[in-house]
């Protein structure tokens, strides 16, 4: 797990954290520029990035170790990440937000069905949430190599026992920021808007689930409104004040 922050920082358990994963497709996370993450870590926050079964960091086994029938190894690789950021005292559930976009927002929604108490905050970006019928729209079809599908008898099981859609809890889950984008292409906006439809339903705290529609954007793409309320979410989940002077030039 790469842990980016500023060199002086005290190891108290109350650092806010932002643990963000993916965890599919055989894709391999390496340190990566990002203005929001540098943003947070300015502003005393600890960036987390796990590399996580379904990844391809330790070659293709690791990435068959998180796809398909043994796709529920991701999501548990994801709360033993967060659980280590607990037991080494760099923060507590309260002052930590897990995020993660396209396969990773899939991840985000399924750790908050098995451990809606593991953070306090959660943005899921783009994210796959109906593991039933995704295969149906646009070009979900070619993701069955990975995630395996629903018309299989085999595969049906497994997908209905982790998809996001089908195992929301009658329970109190953690501020929830769900984005989405009009013009996706890629993973359609119904995803979102069922995933937080059902949320909105259920959710028995008083926490808010919110969703967050970009217009005229497409799969992954993101600007700096985009990150403006994607931060401003957190700090105010978490209660912590923002800079006064915020920069990332």
């Amino acid at each position: 797990m790469l842990l980016a922050h500023k060199k002086d920082i005290k190891k108290d358990g109350k650092i806010p954290t932002l643990l963000y994963g993916y965890g599919g497709n055989g894709v391999v996370y390496t340190p990566f520029y990002d203005k929001g993450f540098i943003s947070f870590i300015q502003n005393g926050g600890i960036v987390a990035i796990p590399c996580l079964r379904g990844g391809g960091e330790y070659g293709e086994k690791w990435h068959e170790d998180g796809n398909r029938l043994n796709k529920e190894n991701v999501f548990d690789d994801f709360i033993g990440a967060a659980e280590f950021l607990f037991h080494e005292n760099y923060t507590n559930k309260e002052m930590l937000t897990i995020m993660g976009g396209s396969n990773g927002g899939l991840l985000v929604a399924a750790v908050l069905n098995k451990r809606p108490d593991v953070c306090k905050a959660a943005i899921a970006v783009n994210g796959v949430y109906d593991m039933l019928r995704y295969q149906e729209y646009t070009i979900g079809n070619a993701w069955v190599s990975e995630y395996g599908s629903s018309k299989d008898s085999s595969q049906f099981s497994n997908l209905y026992h982790y998809s996001p859609l089908h195992n929301i809890k009658d329970t109190s889950y953690p501020a929830i920021l769900v984005i989405t984008a009009d013009h996706d292409d890629r993973v359609v906006p119904m995803h979102a808007y069922k995933y937080v439809a059902a949320l909105q339903k259920k959710n028995k705290s008083d926490n808010p689930v919110l969703l967050l529609v970009q217009k005229n954007m497409g799969h992954m793409d993101q600007d700096v409104e985009l990150d403006d309320n994607i931060y401003s979410f957190i700090y105010d989940a978490l209660e912590i004040p923002a800079r006064k002077i915020h920069t990332t030039r």
